[in-house]
């Protein structure tokens, strides 16, 4: 408990800093279609490991939808022709991963602030949760941001990579991009985004999977 204390003030530090840098509208860098990676390594999950996610890949994703809910005034179930017809944005970014490997990749997607924005996000919420496809030893695989986090410029939930829809092996049909966090915080095989007002009730209540099951920061600043 000690080392996780001391190593804890780090991440509380790196999140200090970033919000008073989300607030200027800092953004992470960005890179030059030359500046990609040959090879943009999967990890984790590579095929959610249920019956109803197999079908929906199958199928390619016809009959799959989005759920935006929670504390939100207008709830939404968004097919995946709909969210690539809605706003796009696409950028070039460096993943790095908790496991010491990084990679760049271009990644296109419909920013999260959009549809908060269209399901009218309401007032009391303060945090928003990514449920997943893919699951650990029978545990679902979730996320979190804070909302600052959620409607920054570059978190996004991409449905494509480096020109082409999102492969299975890298979360499709849609996985989030927050550009200034750590790979573990970027969810793959997104199935709802759920706004709430704490996270205390949700799994052991530290945050996400990993912060519930191996004691990884919530943050997960870089």
């Amino acid at each position: 408990p000690v080392t996780q204390a001391i190593l804890g003030l780090g991440d509380t530090a790196a999140y200090e800093v970033q919000r008073l840098a989300v607030v200027r509208g800092d953004l992470a860098p960005e890179y030059r279609p030359d500046q990609m990676s040959p090879v943009f390594r999967t990890n984790g999950t590579t095929m959610p490991d249920t019956d109803s996610y197999r079908a929906h890949a199958a199928s390619k994703f016809r009959e799959w939808r989005l759920e935006v809910r929670g504390l939100v005034g207008q709830p939404l179930s968004l097919s995946l022709d709909q969210l690539r017809a809605m706003p796009s944005r696409t950028q070039i970014t460096r993943h790095d991963c908790v496991e010491g490997w990084s990679a760049i990749g271009q990644w296109t997607g419909v920013p999260l602030r959009l549809l908060l924005e269209q399901a009218r996000l309401l007032p009391s919420a303060r945090y928003v949760v990514l449920r997943c496809a893919d699951n650990y030893d029978g545990t679902p695989y979730y996320e979190s941001l804070d909302i600052p986090g959620a409607i920054h410029p570059q978190t996004i939930l991409a449905w494509g990579m480096n020109g082409k829809d999102l492969s299975v092996g890298h979360g499709a049909p849609l996985r989030l991009r927050v550009e200034r966090q750590l790979g573990y915080k970027q969810a793959k095989y997104v199935m709802a985004v759920e706004a709430v007002t704490s996270l205390l009730e949700i799994g052991s209540g530290k945050g996400g999977y990993w912060e519930d099951s191996a004691g990884y920061q919530w943050f997960g600043g870089i």
